[in-house]
């Protein structure tokens, strides 16, 4: 019974996010369970141009560290939001969700040739925080209780918090600069005078994600509850 119902529950989470955190924790269990080592996935582009370990530009997305708090906190963001963008401003749009993923993962390769990061997981997961916290900037947040602020300020709270654990806030601010890029030729460049989309979805991924019929029974997880949990929780002005 158990098993059964959370066979249903997995195969509610939208395709994309469930692909992408499923793999995530795999990575992790694999890893844990000693079968590969973090050192056959970091991203190295001498191993991947020069020894053309092309899977390393992949694997580097997949693996946030050992299982503990820091892996713990990523993984509930990325899950919530990366789910909550899908069912929202992507709902029926996977071939685009896709290539926003595609579009981020390589500019921020592009990136990390310049700056010494071996995982780029975290910074992916604060771009779809930024991306999302920018498509609804009227609901407030509650961060542990401590903060209640709106959300396009999530990231950079989120890039304090860091900050006050010790980390590197590079990571965060790779994040926020690639999810910024892409909001702004997606969502405000075309709407600018003289403007134009400058980000269009190959139509080869449409025709492998997109499908015409949406399913009646689908229930997705409502963006009016962003959190979840006591760090994230909020609800909209006026609501």
């Amino acid at each position: 019974m158990a098993y059964q119902t959370f066979r249903q529950e997995y195969l509610q989470v939208p395709p994309v996010t469930r692909a992408y955190t499923t793999a995530c924790v795999l990575t992790t269990a694999a890893v844990q369970l000693e079968l590969i080592t973090p050192f056959q996935l970091y991203f190295n582009p001498e191993l991947i141009f020069k020894h053309f370990q092309i899977w390393r530009l992949i694997t580097n997305y997949l693996f946030f560290g050992p299982v503990g708090f820091n892996f713990l906190f990523n993984m509930i963001f990325l899950y919530r939001y990366c789910r909550m963008l899908e069912e929202g401003s992507f709902r029926g749009r996977t071939a685009d969700f896709v290539f926003m993923f595609l579009f981020g993962g390589l500019l921020m390769t592009l990136f990390g040739l310049f700056v010494n990061l071996v995982f780029l997981g975290q910074a992916f997961t604060i771009m779809l925080v930024y991306v999302w916290s920018r498509r609804n900037p009227y609901v407030r947040m509650n961060f542990f209780g401590l903060l209640i602020f709106q959300a396009p300020f999530l990231p950079w709270v989120l890039m304090g918090f860091s900050l006050l654990l010790g980390n590197s806030i590079i990571v965060d601010l790779l994040g926020i600069a690639v999810g910024h890029i892409y909001f702004f030729l997606e969502d405000v460049f075309p709407n600018q005078p003289g403007g134009r989309r400058l980000l269009r979805t190959p139509s080869v991924l449409k025709a492998v994600f997109d499908t015409p019929e949406e399913d009646p029974n689908y229930n997705p997880l409502p963006e009016e509850r962003p959190g979840g949990f006591a760090w994230g929780e909020g609800q909209r002005l006026g609501g």
